[in-house]
């Protein structure tokens, strides 16, 4: 006869592999679904751009670029000689200031850093572009308005911001119709749809982003289920070879 105290110690034991499988389970899931630590740049969450057609101008092409963060700032304004040089460590680490967006944004330096770095053209034919005072470099960027010779559709853009000073440097971009795009060392340029682009409410990509995460819960959990089967299968024809020895 098995005593009550034997069938509990089975039933753990048998529980064991389950208990195990399905903590595996939700530590893949975890792993799998933990956002990326951002990895734009060395130094932090990545620098943006949004480019929009002027309403008003269907010659004049936006652009508004966005440091990743206000160390950035500090590194470009001693690079462009804004700012002295012992602001930046020999470790790397950067000294930053609250006056160095306002210094930065107030230097012609700054301003043609930014044509130089930032080109649109419409066909063969170059836009030239005028640079807004900035008010608040560090929160709300710079605003550089391309005009091309006539009305546009279609644009290229290319945008080099920072990549001189480390090429690991990337740019997320915007367009209108929800278009994206990544600038990066090597991938300067980009063309860009501004007049009749579709309309993007990003309910498609809500329902792949929902699709993909079911199809992954659900490719661990069958494998999770799989893997007790087959410990169970194995467990049992122990039990059976124990019996039969004895």
């Amino acid at each position: 006869m098995v005593s009550h105290g034997h069938r509990r110690r089975r039933r753990t034991a048998a529980a064991r592999p389950l208990s195990a499988l399905a903590a595996a389970a939700l530590a893949v899931a975890s792993v799998a679904f933990t956002p990326a630590p951002a990895a734009a740049h060395p130094f932090g969450d990545p620098q943006t751009v949004a480019i929009t057609l002027d309403e008003q101008r269907p010659e004049v092409v936006r652009v508004r670029w966005r440091a990743g963060g206000p160390d950035d700032l500090t590194l470009l304004g001693v690079s462009l000689g804004v700012l002295p040089q012992d602001r930046v460590m020999l470790d790397g680490a950067v000294d930053y200031r609250h006056t160095d967006p306002a210094t930065i944004a107030s230097s012609e330096r700054f301003t043609a850093y930014l044509l130089r770095q930032i080109a649109v053209s419409a066909g063969a034919q170059p836009c030239a572009g005028a640079v807004e005072p900035p008010m608040a470099l560090d929160l709300k960027g710079a605003i550089v308005d391309y005009t091309c010779p006539g009305p546009v559709s279609t644009v290229t853009v290319a945008v080099r911001m920072l990549t001189d000073l480390n090429p690991a440097y990337r740019t997320l971009a915007t367009g209108p119709g929800g278009q994206r795009a990544v600038y990066e060392s090597g991938k300067a340029s980009h063309d860009w749809t501004l007049a009749g682009a579709p309309a993007a409410d990003g309910t498609g990509l809500g329902r792949s982003a929902a699709i993909q995460i079911a199809a992954v819960l659900g490719g661990v959990l069958v494998a999770a289920a799989g893997a007790v089967v087959v410990a169970r299968r194995t467990r049992g024809r122990r039990l059976r070879m124990r019996k039969t020895a004895a």
